[in-house]
């Protein structure tokens, strides 16, 4: 039997290593050779930003450009010196180290040679910073709303105002689950993308329902929080035509990785004619609050919003999983009427509230959930009942008010 030294023993598992690490390679590369570009987001093996179609994006990619060409420099010529110093005044050539205590004429160099590279660098970016954050004069204001975890995007200003929507991650669940083969636009695809008109400026107002979203559209350059409670604006000017792709950059809880930004830009005639057809659609789709709803309306219409909102942290079958409790066999579920629509209006823990919904919507997927799965109770809810139980959190919250405002006088 050969005994192996600790050395031999070292120098064996790394050729192991090297060897699994290759075959690993080997092995994805078929998988990596079916990976194709992302239309209107990353390439494959893209190592720069994504191509600009904006303005204020090209003016980021130059001063990029310009910052790596200057950090280039600096370690070019720092390391050059001290690689060049410890070549050629080594201790095996015979110096000696010299003996000093100060050189005013070098402290005097590298503390105005920096100041002058930072001035450089800080004009064009002050100026850059601050055509970004110039909002006047939009040709069409947007205002977009971060919810877990969707995007609400309402027309305000210019052409199509009115129009109000939600866009909601499209990728199969399958696709997310490992269970099929993932498509080129995995993950960064919507229902209902954002449509602009080209060569217009887009002012985008920003805010969120529940916790902090950003929103980020890399190929324009625009990215912005999206904070409760406040609001905060940004712009971009398309000039050119296609679909851009973008996301939330800030951590908002459990499905942060599935609220893609999708921006559609058109020309102007489709512009015009997408704003004609969305206003035929919503109009021809509103709900009728006052309308007393059949069982099979509310469980058809409730099905869809339960796909489209609650299944990705209840699960399709009701199971939950993680912080999000099952529905099927719940109390929530099979209990009072009114307690869960409290829940699903106003949020509970981890459940966001789900108050931007209209009444008609939040009554089906009640109603589908008590009625769903083993949860057998036959309640029907109706949109006068989501109604009622918003009109009385106003009135609490107002009373409350009232009541603060009396104690303080």
């Amino acid at each position: 039997m050969v005994i192996l030294g600790k050395e031999a023993m070292k120098k064996t598992k790394h050729a192991l290593a090297a060897f699994l690490a290759g075959a690993s390679l080997l092995a994805c590369a078929p998988a990596l050779a079916a990976v194709t570009d992302m239309p209107g987001g990353p390439a494959v093996y893209e190592l720069n930003f994504q191509p600009p179609v904006t303005k204020l994006a090209q003016e980021l990619h130059s001063l990029h450009t310009m910052m790596l060409i200057i950090c280039l420099v600096i370690f070019l010529g720092v390391f050059g010196v001290m690689f060049y110093s410890i070549f050629k005044h080594r201790k095996s050539k015979g110096h000696q180290p010299a003996n000093f205590h100060e050189s005013t004429t070098v402290e005097v160099i590298w503390t105005v040679v920096p100041f002058i590279i930072v001035i450089l660098m800080a004009l064009p970016a002050t100026k850059t910073v601050v055509a970004m954050k110039d909002t006047t004069n939009a040709d069409l204001t947007i205002k977009v709303t971060g919810y877990q975890w969707k995007w609400g995007y309402d027309y305000l200003n210019g052409e199509g105002e009115g129009i109000k929507f939600l866009s909601t991650l499209t990728t199969p669940r399958s696709q997310i689950d490992g269970q099929a083969p993932k498509s080129n636009t995995y993950l960064q695809e919507v229902d209902n993308p954002m449509v602009v008109p080209v060569n217009k400026k887009v002012r985008l107002i920003t805010t969120a329902n529940d916790v902090i979203h950003s929103f980020y559209v890399p190929a324009f350059g625009i990215k912005q929080d999206a904070i409760p409670g406040f609001v905060r604006d940004t712009w971009f000017k398309a000039e050119k035509v296609g679909e851009y792709r973008g996301f939330c950059t800030e951590l908002c809880g459990k499905e942060h990785a599935f609220m893609p930004v999708v921006v559609k830009v058109v020309s102007e005639a489709d512009y015009n004619t997408w704003v004609e057809a969305k206003k035929k659609l919503m109009a021809a789709s509103a709900d009728d609050p006052n309308k007393t709803y059949t069982v099979q309306e509310l469980m058809e219409r409730g099905q869809k919003v339960y796909a489209s909102n609650c299944a990705v942290c209840h699960q399709p079958n009701g199971k939950g999983g993680g912080a999000f409790p099952a529905l099927d066999g719940s109390k929530i579920a099979n209990g009072p009427v009114a307690d869960h629509i409290s829940i699903v209006l106003h949020g509970k823990n981890a459940m966001p509230n789900w108050s931007h919904l209209n009444d008609v919507e939040l009554a089906s997927v009640i109603t589908f959930e008590r009625n769903s799965w083993s949860n057998k109770t036959g309640d029907v809810v109706q949109p006068a009942q989501v109604r009622e139980a918003r009109g009385n959190k106003s009135a609490k919250a107002a009373g409350a008010a009232d009541a603060g405002a009396a104690k303080n006088s």
